[in-house]
């Protein structure tokens, strides 16, 4: 795995050094400039094996995910180990299996982690008879050396088992995992298979946002309708990718890839619809009985992505992407001083349409200013997650991890 940095001022190697990311004294420094941004962006770990996502632990130490390897840390001093997973981890997975867009992918550290040393995966397992998605639960060693005390914590997310005309095995987990700073729970957002009717199932947890406790049991608070799975906390969804907390609110934002006619990022509260149901209306048929990426209605229009028409109180997006998909991936808000004019944005991540934009929201959530990030390169944005030093750490399909700072703070 090499090291590099592109993009670097001097300034930005002292903020490094603390954290232990990048020796600095490598490659040349310049800035990129936008006519409203300058971005300085670092290479600071290259050469992984698809990359999903990431998260830092207090100490600096950064744990991530490949999709088919497992779970991996980087410690401040640059050691890189491999925790859990494949044949060479200090934790074997023998049931982990990488297969269409699923295995190893969202990592969380939970919010004691200094204390209790617990972290969480989203990963696809085929212990017993049937395939699913679930949520992991390990401790790792206080010296980043090995984990322990497995723990499946949820067993039951659906996984795609087979081929139809939408796609292969494995497509639509979702898979993102994040605990909010505010309520302590852990949100796990899942997809919908290329199933028709999982999003509006509410006995299923294909298509849906779930809020948990770090025992996988249901979160005071989540208002699922009733009959539905209580872990629920907001359903009708396509494949959600991202998933943050606006800073002073704590509102849960999702950013979710749409079929071929749009992008969608919502504001979530408890017990809320999200609006996605490409299961066929009385009169229509479908391929596999899913009408996603056609029209679930007999005039042909095609399926939204938030159907108000059918449910008049569904979750308002507050931003998509202009009727075009382009892969919408994760999302997070920027907070702190480093981002001086512009804290308080959600940055969100394309995959086909590798790039990076920032959205300006108003009191009540709703987009009113887009401004995407300039000169970066055309790369499939995978993770985006605010560091401890308040940089943005990307991960990418290429296989790189960079780190984004503000030039201007």
């Amino acid at each position: 795995m090499n090291r590099k940095t592109t993009g670097v001022l001097p300034v930005t190697c002292a903020v490094l050094l603390l954290v232990g990311l990048v020796h600095c004294n490598h490659g040349q420094s310049t800035a990129m400039d936008s006519s409203e941004l300058q971005i300085n962006r670092t290479v600071v770990m290259s050469r992984l094996s698809d990359p999903w996502d990431l998260a830092f632990a207090p100490d600096g130490a950064m744990l991530f995910t490949e999709k088919c390897r497992g779970l991996s840390v980087r410690t401040s001093d640059g050691t890189v180990r491999r925790l859990f997973g494949t044949a060479g981890a200090a934790l074997e997975a023998g049931d982990l299996f990488c297969q269409g867009q699923s295995g190893m992918l969202g990592v969380a550290l939970d919010p004691a982690f200094a204390e209790n040393r617990y972290a969480y995966v989203y990963m696809a397992s085929n212990i017993g008879k049937v395939k699913t998605n679930r949520v992991v639960r390990l401790t790792v060693d206080k010296t980043y050396t090995g984990v322990a005390n497995r723990k499946d914590i949820v067993t039951d997310i659906p996984f795609k088992q087979s081929f139809n005309r939408w796609g292969g095995a494995g497509t639509h987990s979702g898979g993102r995992i994040r605990f909010s700073p505010f309520d302590g729970y852990l949100y796990v957002t899942t997809g919908d298979n290329h199933n028709g009717l999982l999003p509006q199932d509410l006995s299923r947890l294909g298509g849906k946002v779930l809020r948990i406790d770090r025992d996988g049991k249901a979160a005071n608070g989540n208002n699922t309708p009733f009959g539905g799975d209580p872990r629920i906390f907001t359903y009708g969804h396509r494949n959600v990718q991202g998933i943050a907390f606006r800073p002073g609110t704590g509102q849960a934002f999702v950013s979710e890839h749409g079929p071929g006619h749009n992008d969608e990022v919502t504001p979530l509260v408890a017990g809320g619809n999200g609006g996605w149901d490409p299961a066929p209306t009385k009169g229509v048929s479908c391929a596999s009985d899913y009408c996603g990426y056609t029209s679930n209605k007999p005039d042909g229009t095609l399926t939204p992505m938030t159907d108000l028409a059918r449910f008049p109180n569904a979750l308002r997006p507050s931003w998509n992407n202009g009727g075009v998909s382009e892969g919408m991936g994760p999302c997070v808000f920027l907070n702190g001083p480093h981002w001086t004019g512009w804290e308080g944005h959600l940055a969100v991540g394309f995959l086909r349409g590798a790039r990076i934009v920032l959205l300006q929201l108003d009191a009540v959530g709703m987009t009113t200013k887009t401004t995407t990030i300039a000169n970066l390169p055309s790369q499939r944005m995978r993770s985006l997650v605010l560091g401890p030093d308040d940089a943005i750490y990307v991960a990418t399909d290429a296989g790189e991890i960079w780190r984004l700072e503000n030039a201007k703070r």
